[in-house]
């Protein structure tokens, strides 16, 4: 402690005072994470996926989960013009500590569809994590789609945690009920969700402690 306030060089006491306070109230209070699905194909594996992030979510006592396929929303136009927004997705994003998304690789890239949903929103996603998990039907588990996407997520002011889930061959992975066949794959979202809840956490304290040109 006397090392800290030797050479913070401000007054520590209230930061380590508000940041204990933010920590321990932050465990009671419940992280909104949005499960993000990528596209509305409507023969989509993705959607096996995305359903197990959510499911897998439920269990974790400290967050709230939701999942948002894009079906349900509309967005009628590119950008972020108030009338080319849905205000369902403007509200859950505005609520949301941080997100993970699920999406599909397609021709080596993410779906326009995932695109579009994101780029109707900008102010909302500045300072909060982002966690990814990719989807295929060959070798690689969306590996690319998720290179590509850490670019668009990062523009938006979005930090991308690192632990990602890949889901290769993913027609092979899951029963007629939908079901995972392999549990190990649980394991991995709990340890997404892990790193995403920390981030989530450091981030909400700097949103609302933190002086920022961008909020």
């Amino acid at each position: 402690m006397r090392v800290v306030y030797k050479y913070c060089g401000f007054d520590c006491s209230r930061l380590i005072a508000s940041l204990f306070i933010f920590f321990y109230t932050s465990d009671m209070a419940k992280l909104f994470i949005p499960v993000l699905l990528g596209t509305t194909r409507p023969k989509r594996e993705s959607i096996k996926a995305a359903r197990l992030v959510e499911k897998v979510g439920k269990t974790i006592d400290e967050i709230e989960v939701q999942l948002v396929d894009p079906v349900d929303y509309t967005f009628p136009y590119d950008g972020n013009d108030e009338e080319n927004k849905d205000p369902r997705y403007s509200e859950l994003t505005k609520k949301a500590d941080g997100f993970f998304i699920v999406t599909p690789e397609y021709n080596h890239s993410f779906p326009s569809t995932l695109k579009r949903m994101l780029d109707s929103e900008l102010s909302n996603y500045i300072h909060k994590p982002v966690a990814f998990a990719g989807v295929s039907n060959g070798i690689f588990g969306g590996a690319r789609a998720i290179e590509a996407l850490t670019t668009t997520v990062r523009e938006m002011g979005m930090v991308a945690t690192f632990s990602d889930v890949y889901f290769p061959q993913v027609q092979n992975l899951f029963d007629e009920k939908g079901e995972i066949k392999d549990e190990a794959f649980i394991k991995r979202i709990k340890r997404g969700y892990i790193e995403l809840m920390w981030m989530a956490k450091a981030l909400k304290w700097g949103r609302e402690n933190l002086d920022s040109v961008y909020h």
